[in-house]
């Protein structure tokens, strides 16, 4: 199943965010200024990078077009300041732990070990808490982030069995259906 960016729109106004318009003031502001802010630390692309080795190993075999989509994603995800400051700060330990650990970047390494690595940390079993462990919120902003991008696209929510998700317009007749 390849998913596009326009899948990532229809996911960020699934979930309530500004979707195109956050994505095109995004790209606007990127090209005129690249760099990341000194306060910020990791850059946006870093981030991006980052997100999409860990989507690869967490979205199923079947999604293909993974780098457009999460890249369009966080795009619009990252233009929340208090949302994008957590997930910078998570993905930034995360990296960290990567490097100490596995002595390269999390985008670096192979998936295994990127899978491996998500199991160290816990991330795999822990309760999602956006201000908890780094366990808790690696589950809440990278792992839970990641999935929600996912299902709450039309496309991505097929694989589940939500062919209409929150947010997507399907008709009377899609409620007339059984499952």
């Amino acid at each position: 199943m390849e998913l596009t960016r326009r899948d990532a729109t229809a996911a960020l106004a699934a979930i309530g965010a500004t979707g195109g318009a956050a994505l095109g003031a995004r790209r606007i502001r990127c090209d005129h200024d690249p760099a990341p802010r000194p306060e910020e630390g990791i850059s946006d692309e870093q981030i991006t990078k980052t997100m999409i080795a860990i989507a690869d190993v967490v979205y199923p075999d079947a999604v293909s077009g993974i780098d457009g989509f999460v890249g369009g994603f966080l795009d619009g995800r990252l233009d929340d300041r208090s949302h994008a400051t957590a997930i910078r700060e998570t993905v930034s330990e995360l990296d960290e732990r990567a490097r100490e650990w596995h002595d390269g970047s999390i985008a670096e390494l192979p998936a295994e070990t990127r899978d491996r690595l998500l199991r160290e940390v816990g991330a795999d079993s822990a309760e999602e808490d956006p201000t908890g462990t780094l366990a808790e919120r690696a589950r809440y902003y990278v792992v839970n982030e990641l999935l929600l991008a996912l299902y709450a696209s039309p496309r991505g929510g097929e694989l589940v069995g939500i062919e209409n998700p929150q947010g997507h317009p399907g008709g009377t007749e899609s409620y007339r259906r059984g499952p």
